[in-house]
């Protein structure tokens, strides 16, 4: 798969069709999320209400399931939203915030990845693994533990066993269905110093599949593309700045005015 080619075509197309985003995700966020779709050329919605999320996901293009606030009622919702999404067609984008640091949240991914076909589960690695091993912790959201080869390896094991793609973030990105694996070299350190950014990529992801095809293969290609845009956005941004203040506007910015010429030169994937 020539990935510049296929950044560049999926990119086209979200800015042309600009889907629907369907966000059931945390209040942290809600505001950050919805500015990253835009910018994009992607429109969003937030809508976690029981009594509406059935009809909300009809009329979208994808789902983002996100656990950063975490309330038990939510829960319902989004394995309702979930359903909902599978029954239509839709792909399900799972962000397993903080997995691994309660049992709540834990035992919550587990039950919406049981009762929901997921077709990206995005985290960071520590989140990732927790649903993996017992013994791994998670900080917090901005954990960073490093994804070693037996890591990559276990990456690989919850994707063939859960159905889905699993994409992890870190210094280099690992995107996987369990047979073959993504590496993205793009972004940039400062991007987990801006509360939301790690969120915005499950929706930008979310995005992504919204326009593409609707197997697996697609899904792996579309995530790849997705966390390949926005880690060069991020590699643009820093050109300007290099503090998180001013660096969250400078990356909207970026990723508003990227565009084929800058994938073509910046994309940094490699099949491992």
């Amino acid at each position: 798969m020539e990935m510049a080619a296929y950044t560049v075509d999926a990119l086209a197309q979200l800015r042309d069709r600009a889907p629907l985003v369907h966000n059931i995700t945390n209040f942290v966020v809600m505001e950050t999320t919805a500015n990253i779709l835009l910018a994009a050329g992607a429109s969003p919605v937030m809508a976690h209400c029981r009594a509406e999320v059935e009809e909300m996901v009809a009329l979208a293009g994808a789902l983002v399931l996100n656990i950063g606030t975490l309330q038990e009622d939510w829960v319902e919702a989004m394995c309702v939203a979930g359903e909902k999404a599978n029954a239509l067609g839709k792909p399900v984008i799972l962000d397993p915030v903080g997995a691994g640091a309660t049992t709540l949240r834990t035992r919550a991914v587990r039950t919406i990845m049981a009762r929901c076909r997921i077709a990206v589960l995005r985290g960071n690695a520590s989140e990732v693994l927790s649903l993996v091993s017992a013994d791994v912790r998670t900080k917090g959201v901005d954990s960073s533990l490093a994804l070693s080869d037996d890591g990559v390896a276990a990456v690989k094991a919850l994707a063939l066993e859960a159905g889905c793609i699993v994409a992890v973030s870190g210094a280099e990105d690992c995107i996987t269905d369990g047979g073959q694996v993504y590496r993205v070299a793009n972004g940039q350190p400062l991007m987990t110093k801006v509360t939301g950014i790690g969120c915005g990529l499950s929706a930008i992801t979310a995005a992504f599949c919204a326009v593409a095809g609707p197997g697996a293969g697609d899904h792996l290609a579309a995530a790849t593309a997705a966390f390949a845009y926005y880690g060069i956005c991020g590699d643009r941004a820093i050109q300007t700045s290099d503090k998180p203040g001013t660096f969250f506007p400078v990356f909207l910015d970026r990723l508003y005015d990227t565009g084929p010429e800058t994938i073509r030169a910046m994309l940094k994937v490699r099949a491992a």
